[in-house]
């Protein structure tokens, strides 16, 4: 069984976006890029609600292009390019996804139950409305939270209301520039 991660920056009030969506407040550091950089390498497949495909697939597949683009960023840019992706959306068409990626516009819960039963390896999960099924499922193996120190005071929540309780474990704390305290929870099962 495939193990599926949840990870992303988030305010120390626990918001991925404040009001308007802004993430401006989450640029990370240089350091921090890498270990994201390094999760995507040791990430098999990432499956993406709408509005974070979006997001993702307006900048990296030139983002190695720009003149400005750091090694860390060229590095991830093809990285993402590459990396097999799945897209869960009843609203986005087929010609809009590329870049390995394919397009899942049924029921999402059932499509990630029957990617995490098949073999391969780790799969990562992004967007706050997929994430949040996923949730609500008790599909998600481990939580990866890069806490930015700023309260945003609203906005896109990382952790979707849920009915029953999950208990974790810490299995990882990692300090960053900038004071960003990075921690990773198992889910006990």
């Amino acid at each position: 069984m495939r193990k599926l991660i949840y990870g992303m920056n988030v305010s120390l009030d626990g918001y991925i976006a404040a009001p308007g969506d802004d993430i401006g407040w989450s640029t990370p550091s240089d350091e921090l890029f890498r270990f994201w950089s390094d999760q995507l390498r040791a990430t098999e497949l990432t499956l993406y609600g709408r509005k974070l495909w979006r997001t993702m697939s307006s900048h990296w597949p030139t983002a190695d292009q720009r003149p400005d683009a750091g090694p860390a960023e060229v590095e991830f840019a093809r990285r993402w390019r590459e990396m097999a992706k799945v897209v869960f959306s009843s609203t986005i068409d087929e010609d809009e996804v590329d870049w390995n990626t394919r397009l899942v516009t049924g029921d999402a819960v059932a499509a990630i139950t029957r990617l995490k039963a098949s073999n391969g390896g780790p799969m990562d999960i992004g967007g706050a409305t997929l994430a949040g099924a996923a949730m609500r499922a008790g599909l998600i193996d481990e939580y990866v939270i890069a806490a930015h120190p700023v309260l945003v005071g609203g906005g896109t929540p990382f952790f979707a209301d849920l009915a029953d309780q999950v208990d974790l474990h810490l299995v990882e704390t990692r300090t960053f520039p900038g004071g960003v305290l990075l921690t990773r929870y198992e889910t006990r099962r």
